[in-house]
């Protein structure tokens, strides 16, 4: 064989790169590579004659870039969702708040109004109970004088039997305090004292004045006997009991200044009288 005869080359031909699907941050890597090696590099370098073929974005990292971008707007969401639901809150806390206070001060006015019509009515009550005894006392002045001629002479004897003891009962608690409702022991009211007295000697009797008034037969002013019960106002409707004791006198709860007391018919002339014993 020819010294000059073509011999085949042993060496594998050069294969053409394939194109390499890289992402941008393998990308961005070579491309910063080559530019730190072209500022490092002599002067004098000789020029690239070989072209590079820059790396292609491929369909995967694109998505990765949109999941990522998806991510970061539902985050965004979130967070005003968020900031919308705490105004949301500290407008109702503030609402609610603000109806609380409106709902106690409408209370306490209630509260007030309340009091001070109470405060009026007992006002006119007392009022009223007050203007009845004038027009009583005015009306029965001169007939109680008579009655309570009459009845002093007829009663100048000490009583016997129950009715010394209801009255030793009621004389015995002249000085105590009067009590609206009180039934003793050291308190009264008028009705709660004769209600005691003659529940000593075993006589059960109504507890308010308007049913003592009506309790036993209706005597007359000038034919009274000690132990009587009388009475002010109508018979069924009297605002005030007392005790008939003789002498001309009584003995009843009057009010809460006086207390228990005893004194004559002429002091408060009663309205008639009811008899028990």
């Amino acid at each position: 064989m020819s010294h000059t005869a073509h011999i085949p080359s042993h060496r594998k031909p050069r294969r053409n790169a394939p194109k390499t699907a890289l992402r941008a941050g393998v990308a961005g890597g070579v491309l910063s590579t080559i530019a730190v090696a072209g500022a490092a590099g002599p002067a004098q370098a000789e020029p690239v004659t070989q072209t590079i073929e820059m790396p292609t974005i491929t369909a995967g990292l694109s998505t990765a870039v949109a999941a990522s971008a998806q991510a970061t707007q539902q985050v965004a969401q979130d967070l005003q969702t968020q900031a919308q639901e705490d105004a949301a809150a500290a407008t109702a806390a503030k609402t609610a708040k603000k109806a609380k206070a409106e709902a106690v001060r409408k209370a306490e006015a209630k509260k007030k109004a309340e009091a001070a019509a109470k405060a009026k009515a007992e006002a006119a009550e007392r009022a009223s109970r007050t203007a009845a005894r004038t027009a009583l006392s005015t009306t029965s002045g001169s007939n109680a004088g008579t009655a309570v001629s009459a009845s002093s002479s007829s009663s100048s004897s000490s009583a016997t039997g129950s009715a010394a003891s209801v009255l030793a009962f009621v004389k015995a608690q002249v000085g105590d305090a009067y009590v609206s409702g009180g039934t003793g022991p050291n308190s009264w009211d008028c009705s709660g004292l004769v209600q005691a007295a003659f529940r000593s000697v075993g006589v059960d009797l109504p507890r308010v004045s308007q049913s003592q008034s009506t309790a036993g037969t209706q005597v007359s002013l000038s034919n009274l006997q000690p132990g009587d019960i009388l009475y002010w106002g109508g018979a069924g409707s009297a605002y005030h009991v007392g005790v008939y004791v003789g002498g001309g006198e009584f003995v009843g709860a009057q009010n809460s200044s006086t207390g228990v007391v005893q004194r004559p018919l002429s002091y408060d002339p009663p309205s008639g009288a009811v008899r028990v014993l």
